[in-house]
């Protein structure tokens, strides 16, 4: 880590977090940046739990919702870079049943995309079936498409890791958890702090989240947004409920992930460049993954959305994603600069902190390219 010239900006963030701390707004935290392939930014602080006043370190990992679906995209262009896959392979090629009423078109590339047209799931589905592999993927291969694959934007909250993850192994025969450890965290010394599928040996180390309000905005959303539980029903929604039982965590639900910053910015930073003589994909590769789409409404949130192969892209010119409850991991290619953070507590409705922490590592890097 360059330790003399980013002094001011660890500061900075650190004693942001610790008025965040103070104020109860947040009990644990972790920021992490790298900078053309090197560490910048390394800064944790709270609790763990706060059950047992486990302490947080670098290396807690914590769940982080739909930051993981970085960590699973990740793992598509490993493998495309690789030649074993193809964005353009349609599923049904390789998972025959989901080929079922009038499926047969849709393609990897609209997975990614979030316009594959299955983004609903059946509105009694339970956290127990989220731990069955083998049951949400016939779930999904059974789902009535909402629109023909590639006519709508439509968020695909949970449907994406199964989606995604059942085509991983089906070319591959490895699961996804497995292959995210085997090809990217291991090369990159992160495997133990990398997860979509969380080791049970691993368990006892993870941070516990709890829900602070944002409970509430999912009340709100299911009130208001008449799509918003059909993607995300009421008994799954992906708050603290479903982030801190252990037999989730331990199941490859791949939408979601448990990372600490460090690692994911670590993994960016792979992606956009070469970190320990570790490059996970290529200069070309990285454009086609991160080329957005065209902009335009999307069927769950209302909102304007964009995304290129399963990371969200932002005007910023940076590319990631970002987990309900407050976590994130973005890269900025044009900067060489990767930002990360994981928290505990998960809250909405009052501005949003760790976007906030983004901004600031991303503009004081940006005043002195």
């Amino acid at each position: 880590m360059d330790d003399g010239n980013w002094d001011g900006l660890r500061a900075e963030v650190r004693q942001r977090i610790d008025e965040l701390i103070a104020a109860g707004r947040e009990s644990g935290v972790q920021v992490a940046a790298y900078l053309d392939g090197e560490p910048i930014l390394e800064v944790h602080a709270g609790l763990a739990d706060r059950a047992t006043g486990r302490a947080l370190t670098a290396g807690t990992p914590i769940w982080s919702a739909s930051t993981g679906k970085a960590l699973t995209a990740t793992v598509v262009h490993v493998l495309v870079e690789r030649g074993e896959l193809d964005y353009d392979v349609r599923i049904a090629d390789v998972w025959p049943e989901f080929a079922r009423h009038g499926k047969g078109g849709v393609t990897l590339r609209h997975a990614l995309t979030h316009t594959a047209g299955v983004p609903v799931l059946p509105a009694d589905v339970t956290p127990e079936d989220f731990t069955d592999w083998d049951r949400m993927c016939a779930l999904v291969a059974d789902a009535e498409p909402i629109a023909r694959s590639g006519e709508l934007k439509a968020y695909h909250a949970w449907t994406f890791g199964w989606l995604v993850g059942e085509v991983v192994r089906r070319v591959t025969g490895r699961r996804v958890s497995q292959v995210l450890a085997e090809d990217v965290a291991g090369p990159l010394g992160v495997r133990d702090e990398l997860y979509l599928g969380v080791p049970p040996t691993e368990l006892s180390r993870l941070a516990r989240v709890e829900d602070r309000n944002l409970s509430a905005l999912f009340a709100y959303a299911g009130a208001n947004l008449p799509n918003f539980d059909r993607v995300a029903p009421p008994g799954v929604r992906p708050g603290a409920e479903i982030g801190a039982r252990a037999d989730v965590l331990t199941a490859d639900v791949p939408a979601t992930g448990t990372m600490t910053a460090r690692a994911a910015a670590r993994m960016l930073a792979a992606l956009i460049g070469e970190v320990d003589g570790v490059r996970l994909i290529s200069p070309i590769r990285l454009r086609a993954a991160t080329t957005p789409d065209l902009p335009g409404p999307e069927w769950v949130f209302g909102q304007e959305g964009t995304w290129g192969l399963g990371y969200a892209v932002d005007p910023d010119g940076s590319f990631g994603a970002a987990g309900s409850g407050g976590s994130l991991a973005y890269a900025y290619p044009g900067l060489g600069l990767t930002v990360a953070a994981t928290k505990t507590l998960l809250g909405a409705g009052d501005g949003d902190p760790m976007e906030d922490l983004r901004v600031l590592v991303r503009d004081a890097v940006a005043a002195r390219r």
